[in-house]
């Protein structure tokens, strides 16, 4: 396990867990806690699946002002930094994973914590989770992807809704949007969210990550070139270790014992 103050990193089984650990502040998030994210998965040391969580009673609260743009020399400048230079190059780093990555959510997941929370292939919140962009109450605009990512998880009319009145968005409200995987007690999220990941980590990792790439590439392109993609997709899968034991799994009627090759 990591001693870094703000980052936990741990190792269980395939997974890498990491918590945003800044309970006493909500786990607003500071450019270096983004740094350090991406560090961590950048050098996940053979981890098939990635857990994002937070510590206490928050996911992540939003970036950490606090002395940080606001009080800035030039802070049109230095809020363009924070973003272009940490904040952005980590959501960009979770969509371009090579292994699945869960997010579990309790309490506020707001501004950036939010793009953080979605960028995730699966989010599971606990019932006292909420999302938030209030951007709009201080007269910013949401950041972090979220106008990327929201439309295509809820629609125009429902990223409109959240960006343009800066309401909190329930878990369940949430789910029925279709903006997150699934909610849970609180009680149980912890484990809920491990043992999704620890069953992403047990899947045939490189068919995984070829699936992320090609519903990535779909969202941006034409059914034709969808197609062409997927194709190349399905050779580079084909060629893998565990697509070999999948057939065999299949051929012999039992559970493929895939080993992420």
């Amino acid at each position: 396990m990591s001693d870094d103050p703000i980052l936990i990193r741990e190792h269980c089984g395939d997974v890498l867990r990491l918590t945003l650990n800044r309970p006493d502040r909500l786990n607003a998030a500071p450019p270096e806690m983004f740094d350090l994210l991406r560090g961590a998965m950048a050098e996940r040391d053979g981890a098939r699946a990635i857990l994002i969580e937070g510590s206490g009673r928050a996911f992540c609260s939003g970036a950490d002002v606090a002395g940080g743009s606001g009080s800035a020399e030039n802070p049109e400048a230095a809020v363009r930094a924070a973003l272009t230079e940490h904040y952005n190059p980590t959501i960009q780093a979770i969509f371009d994973s090579e292994v699945p990555v869960v997010t579990a959510v309790r309490g506020a997941a707001a501004g950036i914590g939010c793009s953080l929370a979605l960028a995730g292939d699966f989010c599971i919140a606990g019932r006292s989770a909420y999302f938030l962009q209030a951007f709009v109450n201080i007269g910013l605009v949401p950041d972090g992807g979220a106008s990327w990512i929201l439309p295509r998880l809820v629609g125009r009319a429902r990223a409109m809704e959240m960006t343009m009145l800066g309401e909190r968005i329930s878990a369940e409200r949430a789910v029925e949007w279709g903006m997150i995987h699934r909610v849970v007690s609180d009680d149980v999220l912890a484990d809920e969210a491990l043992a999704l990941a620890q069953r992403l980590a047990a899947g045939p990792t490189v068919a995984l990550g070829l699936m992320r790439r090609d519903i990535g590439f779909a969202m941006e392109h034409g059914l034709a070139e969808a197609l062409a993609h997927e194709a190349e997709s399905q050779s580079l899968a084909r060629g893998s270790a565990d697509s070999v034991e999948g057939g065999k799994a299949f051929l012999e009627k039992r559970k493929p014992d895939f080993r992420g090759k």
